[in-house]
């Protein structure tokens, strides 16, 4: 999820102590899976910048290794949380060996070998949807490799859960070979075609990024200010979720009110936003701008810097050689049709493309959806047999 809008107007939001217990009905990944019978087993990698990532397992021996990569302020819970038809749980039931990856920054991944995310903010959170491509994902792989000692895996990845691989696939190359099958659901590389509202927040995104780092909240919703304030609202009974559902997912993400609901809007609430940086936003804001899939600007000085070069490098997808499959949705508003197609038309290796049958399929439909085993799964699972062995 793209969150800038929420991350500047709730700053404004004063958040009273003692009125909200945020533990109230939160569960961790642990948790969901044990309620389902399953024992997760965590683990830990550290990457070669020092960030310390958790990771899930919910074993199984069927076929190879299946990672699932979650998307923007999102965990490994996503991928649990409707319960018995959630993507995690339906895999492992039906005999998958499933492994939950987590960036950098969220609740399983907020540790560092030095840096400290509160007392050191400025540096622990100094990285974007690069970091988590070029250091977070080649160390998730290669701990499942070791683990399971396959040779590939095969990947599901969500919004920014395939943006990085993306980035890998054109910085690290040779990660393509450990990587059998990408399923891209909602995928972002280009971000040339959102509408309003969120077209216009990107429109003023430096002058709204300047102003959190004024305030230095290098860190954007999980355990900060912004992230207790968004719970402080979007928790109260009603009116919580006419405020949040349809003044902020809705209008972002895509309307597809039956498939998310009341109820789920209070449980997804104590889960989600989790944690990312002020960095990240800024990058997803620049792809926009710049209309084109590129590494961070850091202005021309910066650049030269960094890249050698006045502008930063772009990522090159014709070196994402790993099998890739697309599902999109018509009416998703954050990865839309036309920026789908654009990234289509980008990548050499697309073995399947598919716009999901389903009439209002926005772009949380892909792991929250209430019934998506129904319109979702038959995709899924039909992908997963023609390519995925």
């Amino acid at each position: 999820m793209y969150t800038t809008l929420v991350s500047y107007t709730i700053l404004a939001v004063t958040v009273s102590s003692g009125t909200l217990n945020l533990d109230q009905g939160y569960r961790n990944t642990t948790e969901f899976a044990a309620e389902h019978g399953i024992t997760a087993k965590e683990y830990k990698v550290v990457t070669k910048d020092g960030y310390i990532l958790g990771i899930f397992n919910l074993p199984g021996t069927r076929g190879l290794p299946i990672l699932l990569m979650h998307g923007l302020t999102d965990s490994s819970d996503t991928w649990l949380i409707r319960g018995n038809i959630s993507l995690g749980i339906t895999l492992a039931n039906l005999g998958y060996d499933v492994w939950l990856g987590n960036l950098r920054g969220n609740k399983y991944s907020r540790e560092h070998t030095r840096l400290d995310p509160e007392r050191d903010a400025a540096v622990y959170w100094d990285f974007s949807f690069h970091e988590n491509g070029y250091y977070d994902l080649p160390a998730t792989i290669d701990l499942v490799l070791e683990k399971t000692g396959a040779s590939q895996i095969n990947a599901i990845g969500h919004s920014q859960g395939t943006t990085i691989f993306f980035v890998l696939a054109s910085l690290r190359p040779e990660y393509n070979e450990k990587v059998n099958l990408l399923v891209a659901m909602a995928p972002v590389a280009f971000l040339q075609y959102v509408t309003p509202p969120l077209s216009t927040i990107i429109k003023v995104s430096p002058e709204l990024i300047n102003f959190g780092k004024r305030l230095k909240q290098y860190e954007i919703f999980g355990e900060s200010i912004t992230g207790k304030a968004y719970r402080e609202v979007c928790l109260k009974p009603t009116i919580g979720y006419l405020l949040c559902a349809y003044g902020y997912i809705f209008p972002v993400a895509g309307y597809d009110v039956k498939e998310y609901g009341y109820k789920f809007h209070y449980m997804l609430t104590r889960q989600f936003p989790m944690s990312t940086s002020l960095k990240n936003l800024e990058h997803f804001a620049q792809v926009s701008r710049r209309r084109s899939f590129s590494a961070f600007d850091y202005g021309r000085i910066g650049n030269l810097k960094v890249y050698g070069t006045p502008s930063p490098l772009n990522y090159d997808l014709k070196k994402t050689t790993m099998p890739v499959a697309i599902l999109c949705g018509e009416s998703d508003k954050l990865a839309t049709f036309k920026d789908v197609l654009l990234l289509k038309d980008a990548l050499p290796n697309i073995v399947q493309f598919s716009v999901v049958d389903h009439n209002h399929m926005n772009h949380v439909d892909f792991t929250w959806g209430k019934t998506m085993d129904k319109y979702l799964y038959p995709y899924i699972f039909g992908i997963l047999d023609r390519f995925g062995n």
